[in-house]
This record gives structure tokens, sequence and C-alpha cells, in this order.
């Protein structure tokens, strides 16, 4: 059978652990393998990088790693050169700082350059922050969107809150969002105040970390608990319900 791929090299999408526990408590061993195999790597920031490959792959040569760096300070125009190893059949491998690459995460970029090029992409099986907290929320799995950030802006953020709110009870389909975690006490204040009272609410954080917390319960029984998320990488999950 002819490969649709123009070239050997492949884009591995390596996860990550999400915090600082073992890496083999929630990554298999074929992540281990491949990482072991690979020198390119694309990442946010090189000393974390380093550190998540050391700790994965201990016996690996630091100085033989090549990394290209990318983030919000990356010119676009670079990030096709990051994949020219593939084109010489050389394996690249793109890290997140924490979970899967190209969810939530700036590497989703590299992805589409790949797939327009030809490359072949392969993703990991690995640790998503976003599909854990789905899959211990109990609200609908069957249909369920990712909303990134809500607005900072008090008034935007409020209105947002209560759009997804009606959307939810519209679609029935669960929604979820994210918060700089030093921010993440403030958005439960606000998810409390402007959320109707029986709309359930799930707050995830610290997921597969020996401190994770995973409750998920109504707006009028968050009125009543206190729980310190600063910090603490945290999903919030909400739905209406008729």
């Amino acid at each position: 059978m002819t490969t649709p791929f123009a070239y050997s090299g492949k884009l591995y999408l390596l996860p990550t652990t999400l915090g600082d526990n073992d890496p083999l408590e929630v990554l298999p061993a074929s992540v281990q393998n491949q990482m072991a195999k690979i020198d390119y790597f694309i990442v946010e920031n090189e000393k974390t990088a380093r550190r998540s490959i050391k700790k994965l792959v201990p016996a690996k040569s630091q100085p033989s790693l090549k990394l290209s760096l990318l983030n919000k300070h990356t010119d676009p125009a670079e990030i096709p050169s990051f994949l020219e190893p593939c084109k010489n059949g050389i394996d690249v491998g793109l890290l997140s700082e924490a979970g899967c690459p190209g969810v939530a995460d700036p590497g989703a970029d590299v992805v589409r350059i790949a797939h327009n090029e030809g490359i072949q992409v392969v993703p990991m099986v690995g640790p998503s922050s976003i599909l854990l907290a789905m899959m211990g929320s109990g609200m609908n799995g069957q249909n369920f969107a990712f909303n990134g950030y809500l607005p900072i802006d008090k008034a935007e953020r409020k209105n947002e809150i209560k759009s997804l709110e009606k959307l939810s009870l519209e679609k029935n389909q669960a929604q979820l969002f994210i918060e700089t975690p030093y921010r993440n006490n403030k958005m439960l204040e606000d998810l409390v105040k402007n959320l109707q009272p029986g709309t359930r609410l799930c707050v995830a954080c610290d997921i597969t970390l020996s401190t994770e917390f995973i409750v998920t319960k109504p707006i009028f029984e968050w009125a009543k608990t206190k729980v310190d998320l600063h910090k603490r990488p945290t999903i919030f999950i909400l739905q209406k319900e008729v």
C-alpha cells in the first residue's frame, strides 16, 4: 500500500505529567520508549522540558537534545522550520508543559503544519486534565465543550458565565473552562455569585496528584463550601439541567 505521507520522519505528540509526580504513575512505557529514541523536540520552555525528559528517561544525554521553543514569543514564520528534521527522515517530539500536546496548547499550530506538509502525526496516550475532569464530573460525557479562558473584565465574565449556563441548558451540554491558577478562588466566587442555585458545578484540581480534588455539586452547596484553589491547576465544569 502506498503511504499517504511525504516523509519518513514522524511528529510524535508526547504527553507529560500534570504535576510533580512520578511520570510512570500516569504515562505508559510506550511514551518513555519513544522519548528515548528522539533527540529533536518542540517545547514551550527549555528548562522544564529538559527536566521532564530527564525524569522520564534519566539515561538520555542532555547535550544531544535539540530543542525548538514554541510559545507566545515565537515568530509564526519560524514554526515550519521546527519540522525540517522530519523531512530528512528524523522523528520529532512535541511536548506540552503539562498533559497532552495540541489540546489547549500552542502545539496545535505545529500539528496543523505537519498535516499540511504531509508529515505523519502520532499522538501518544497520556493524561489530559480536560478529559479526566470530564470523566470524574458525572456530567454529560456525550455532549461537552471546552471554552478555554473566560474574560477577565468583570462585566464580560458575568455575561459569559450566564451565556454558558444558558447554552448548557439549551443543548444539554457540559461547559468546561479554565482560569489562571492564581485567580481560581476569584473564579469560584464569580461562579457562585452568577450561576443559578440549582446549576451543577464540578471543580477538578490537582488531577493525578496526591492532592487531587474532584467534586460536583449544585451552586447552593458550593456557596457553603470552603476550598482553597490558589495556584492549583483547575478545570471548572458547569451544567444546567431542567
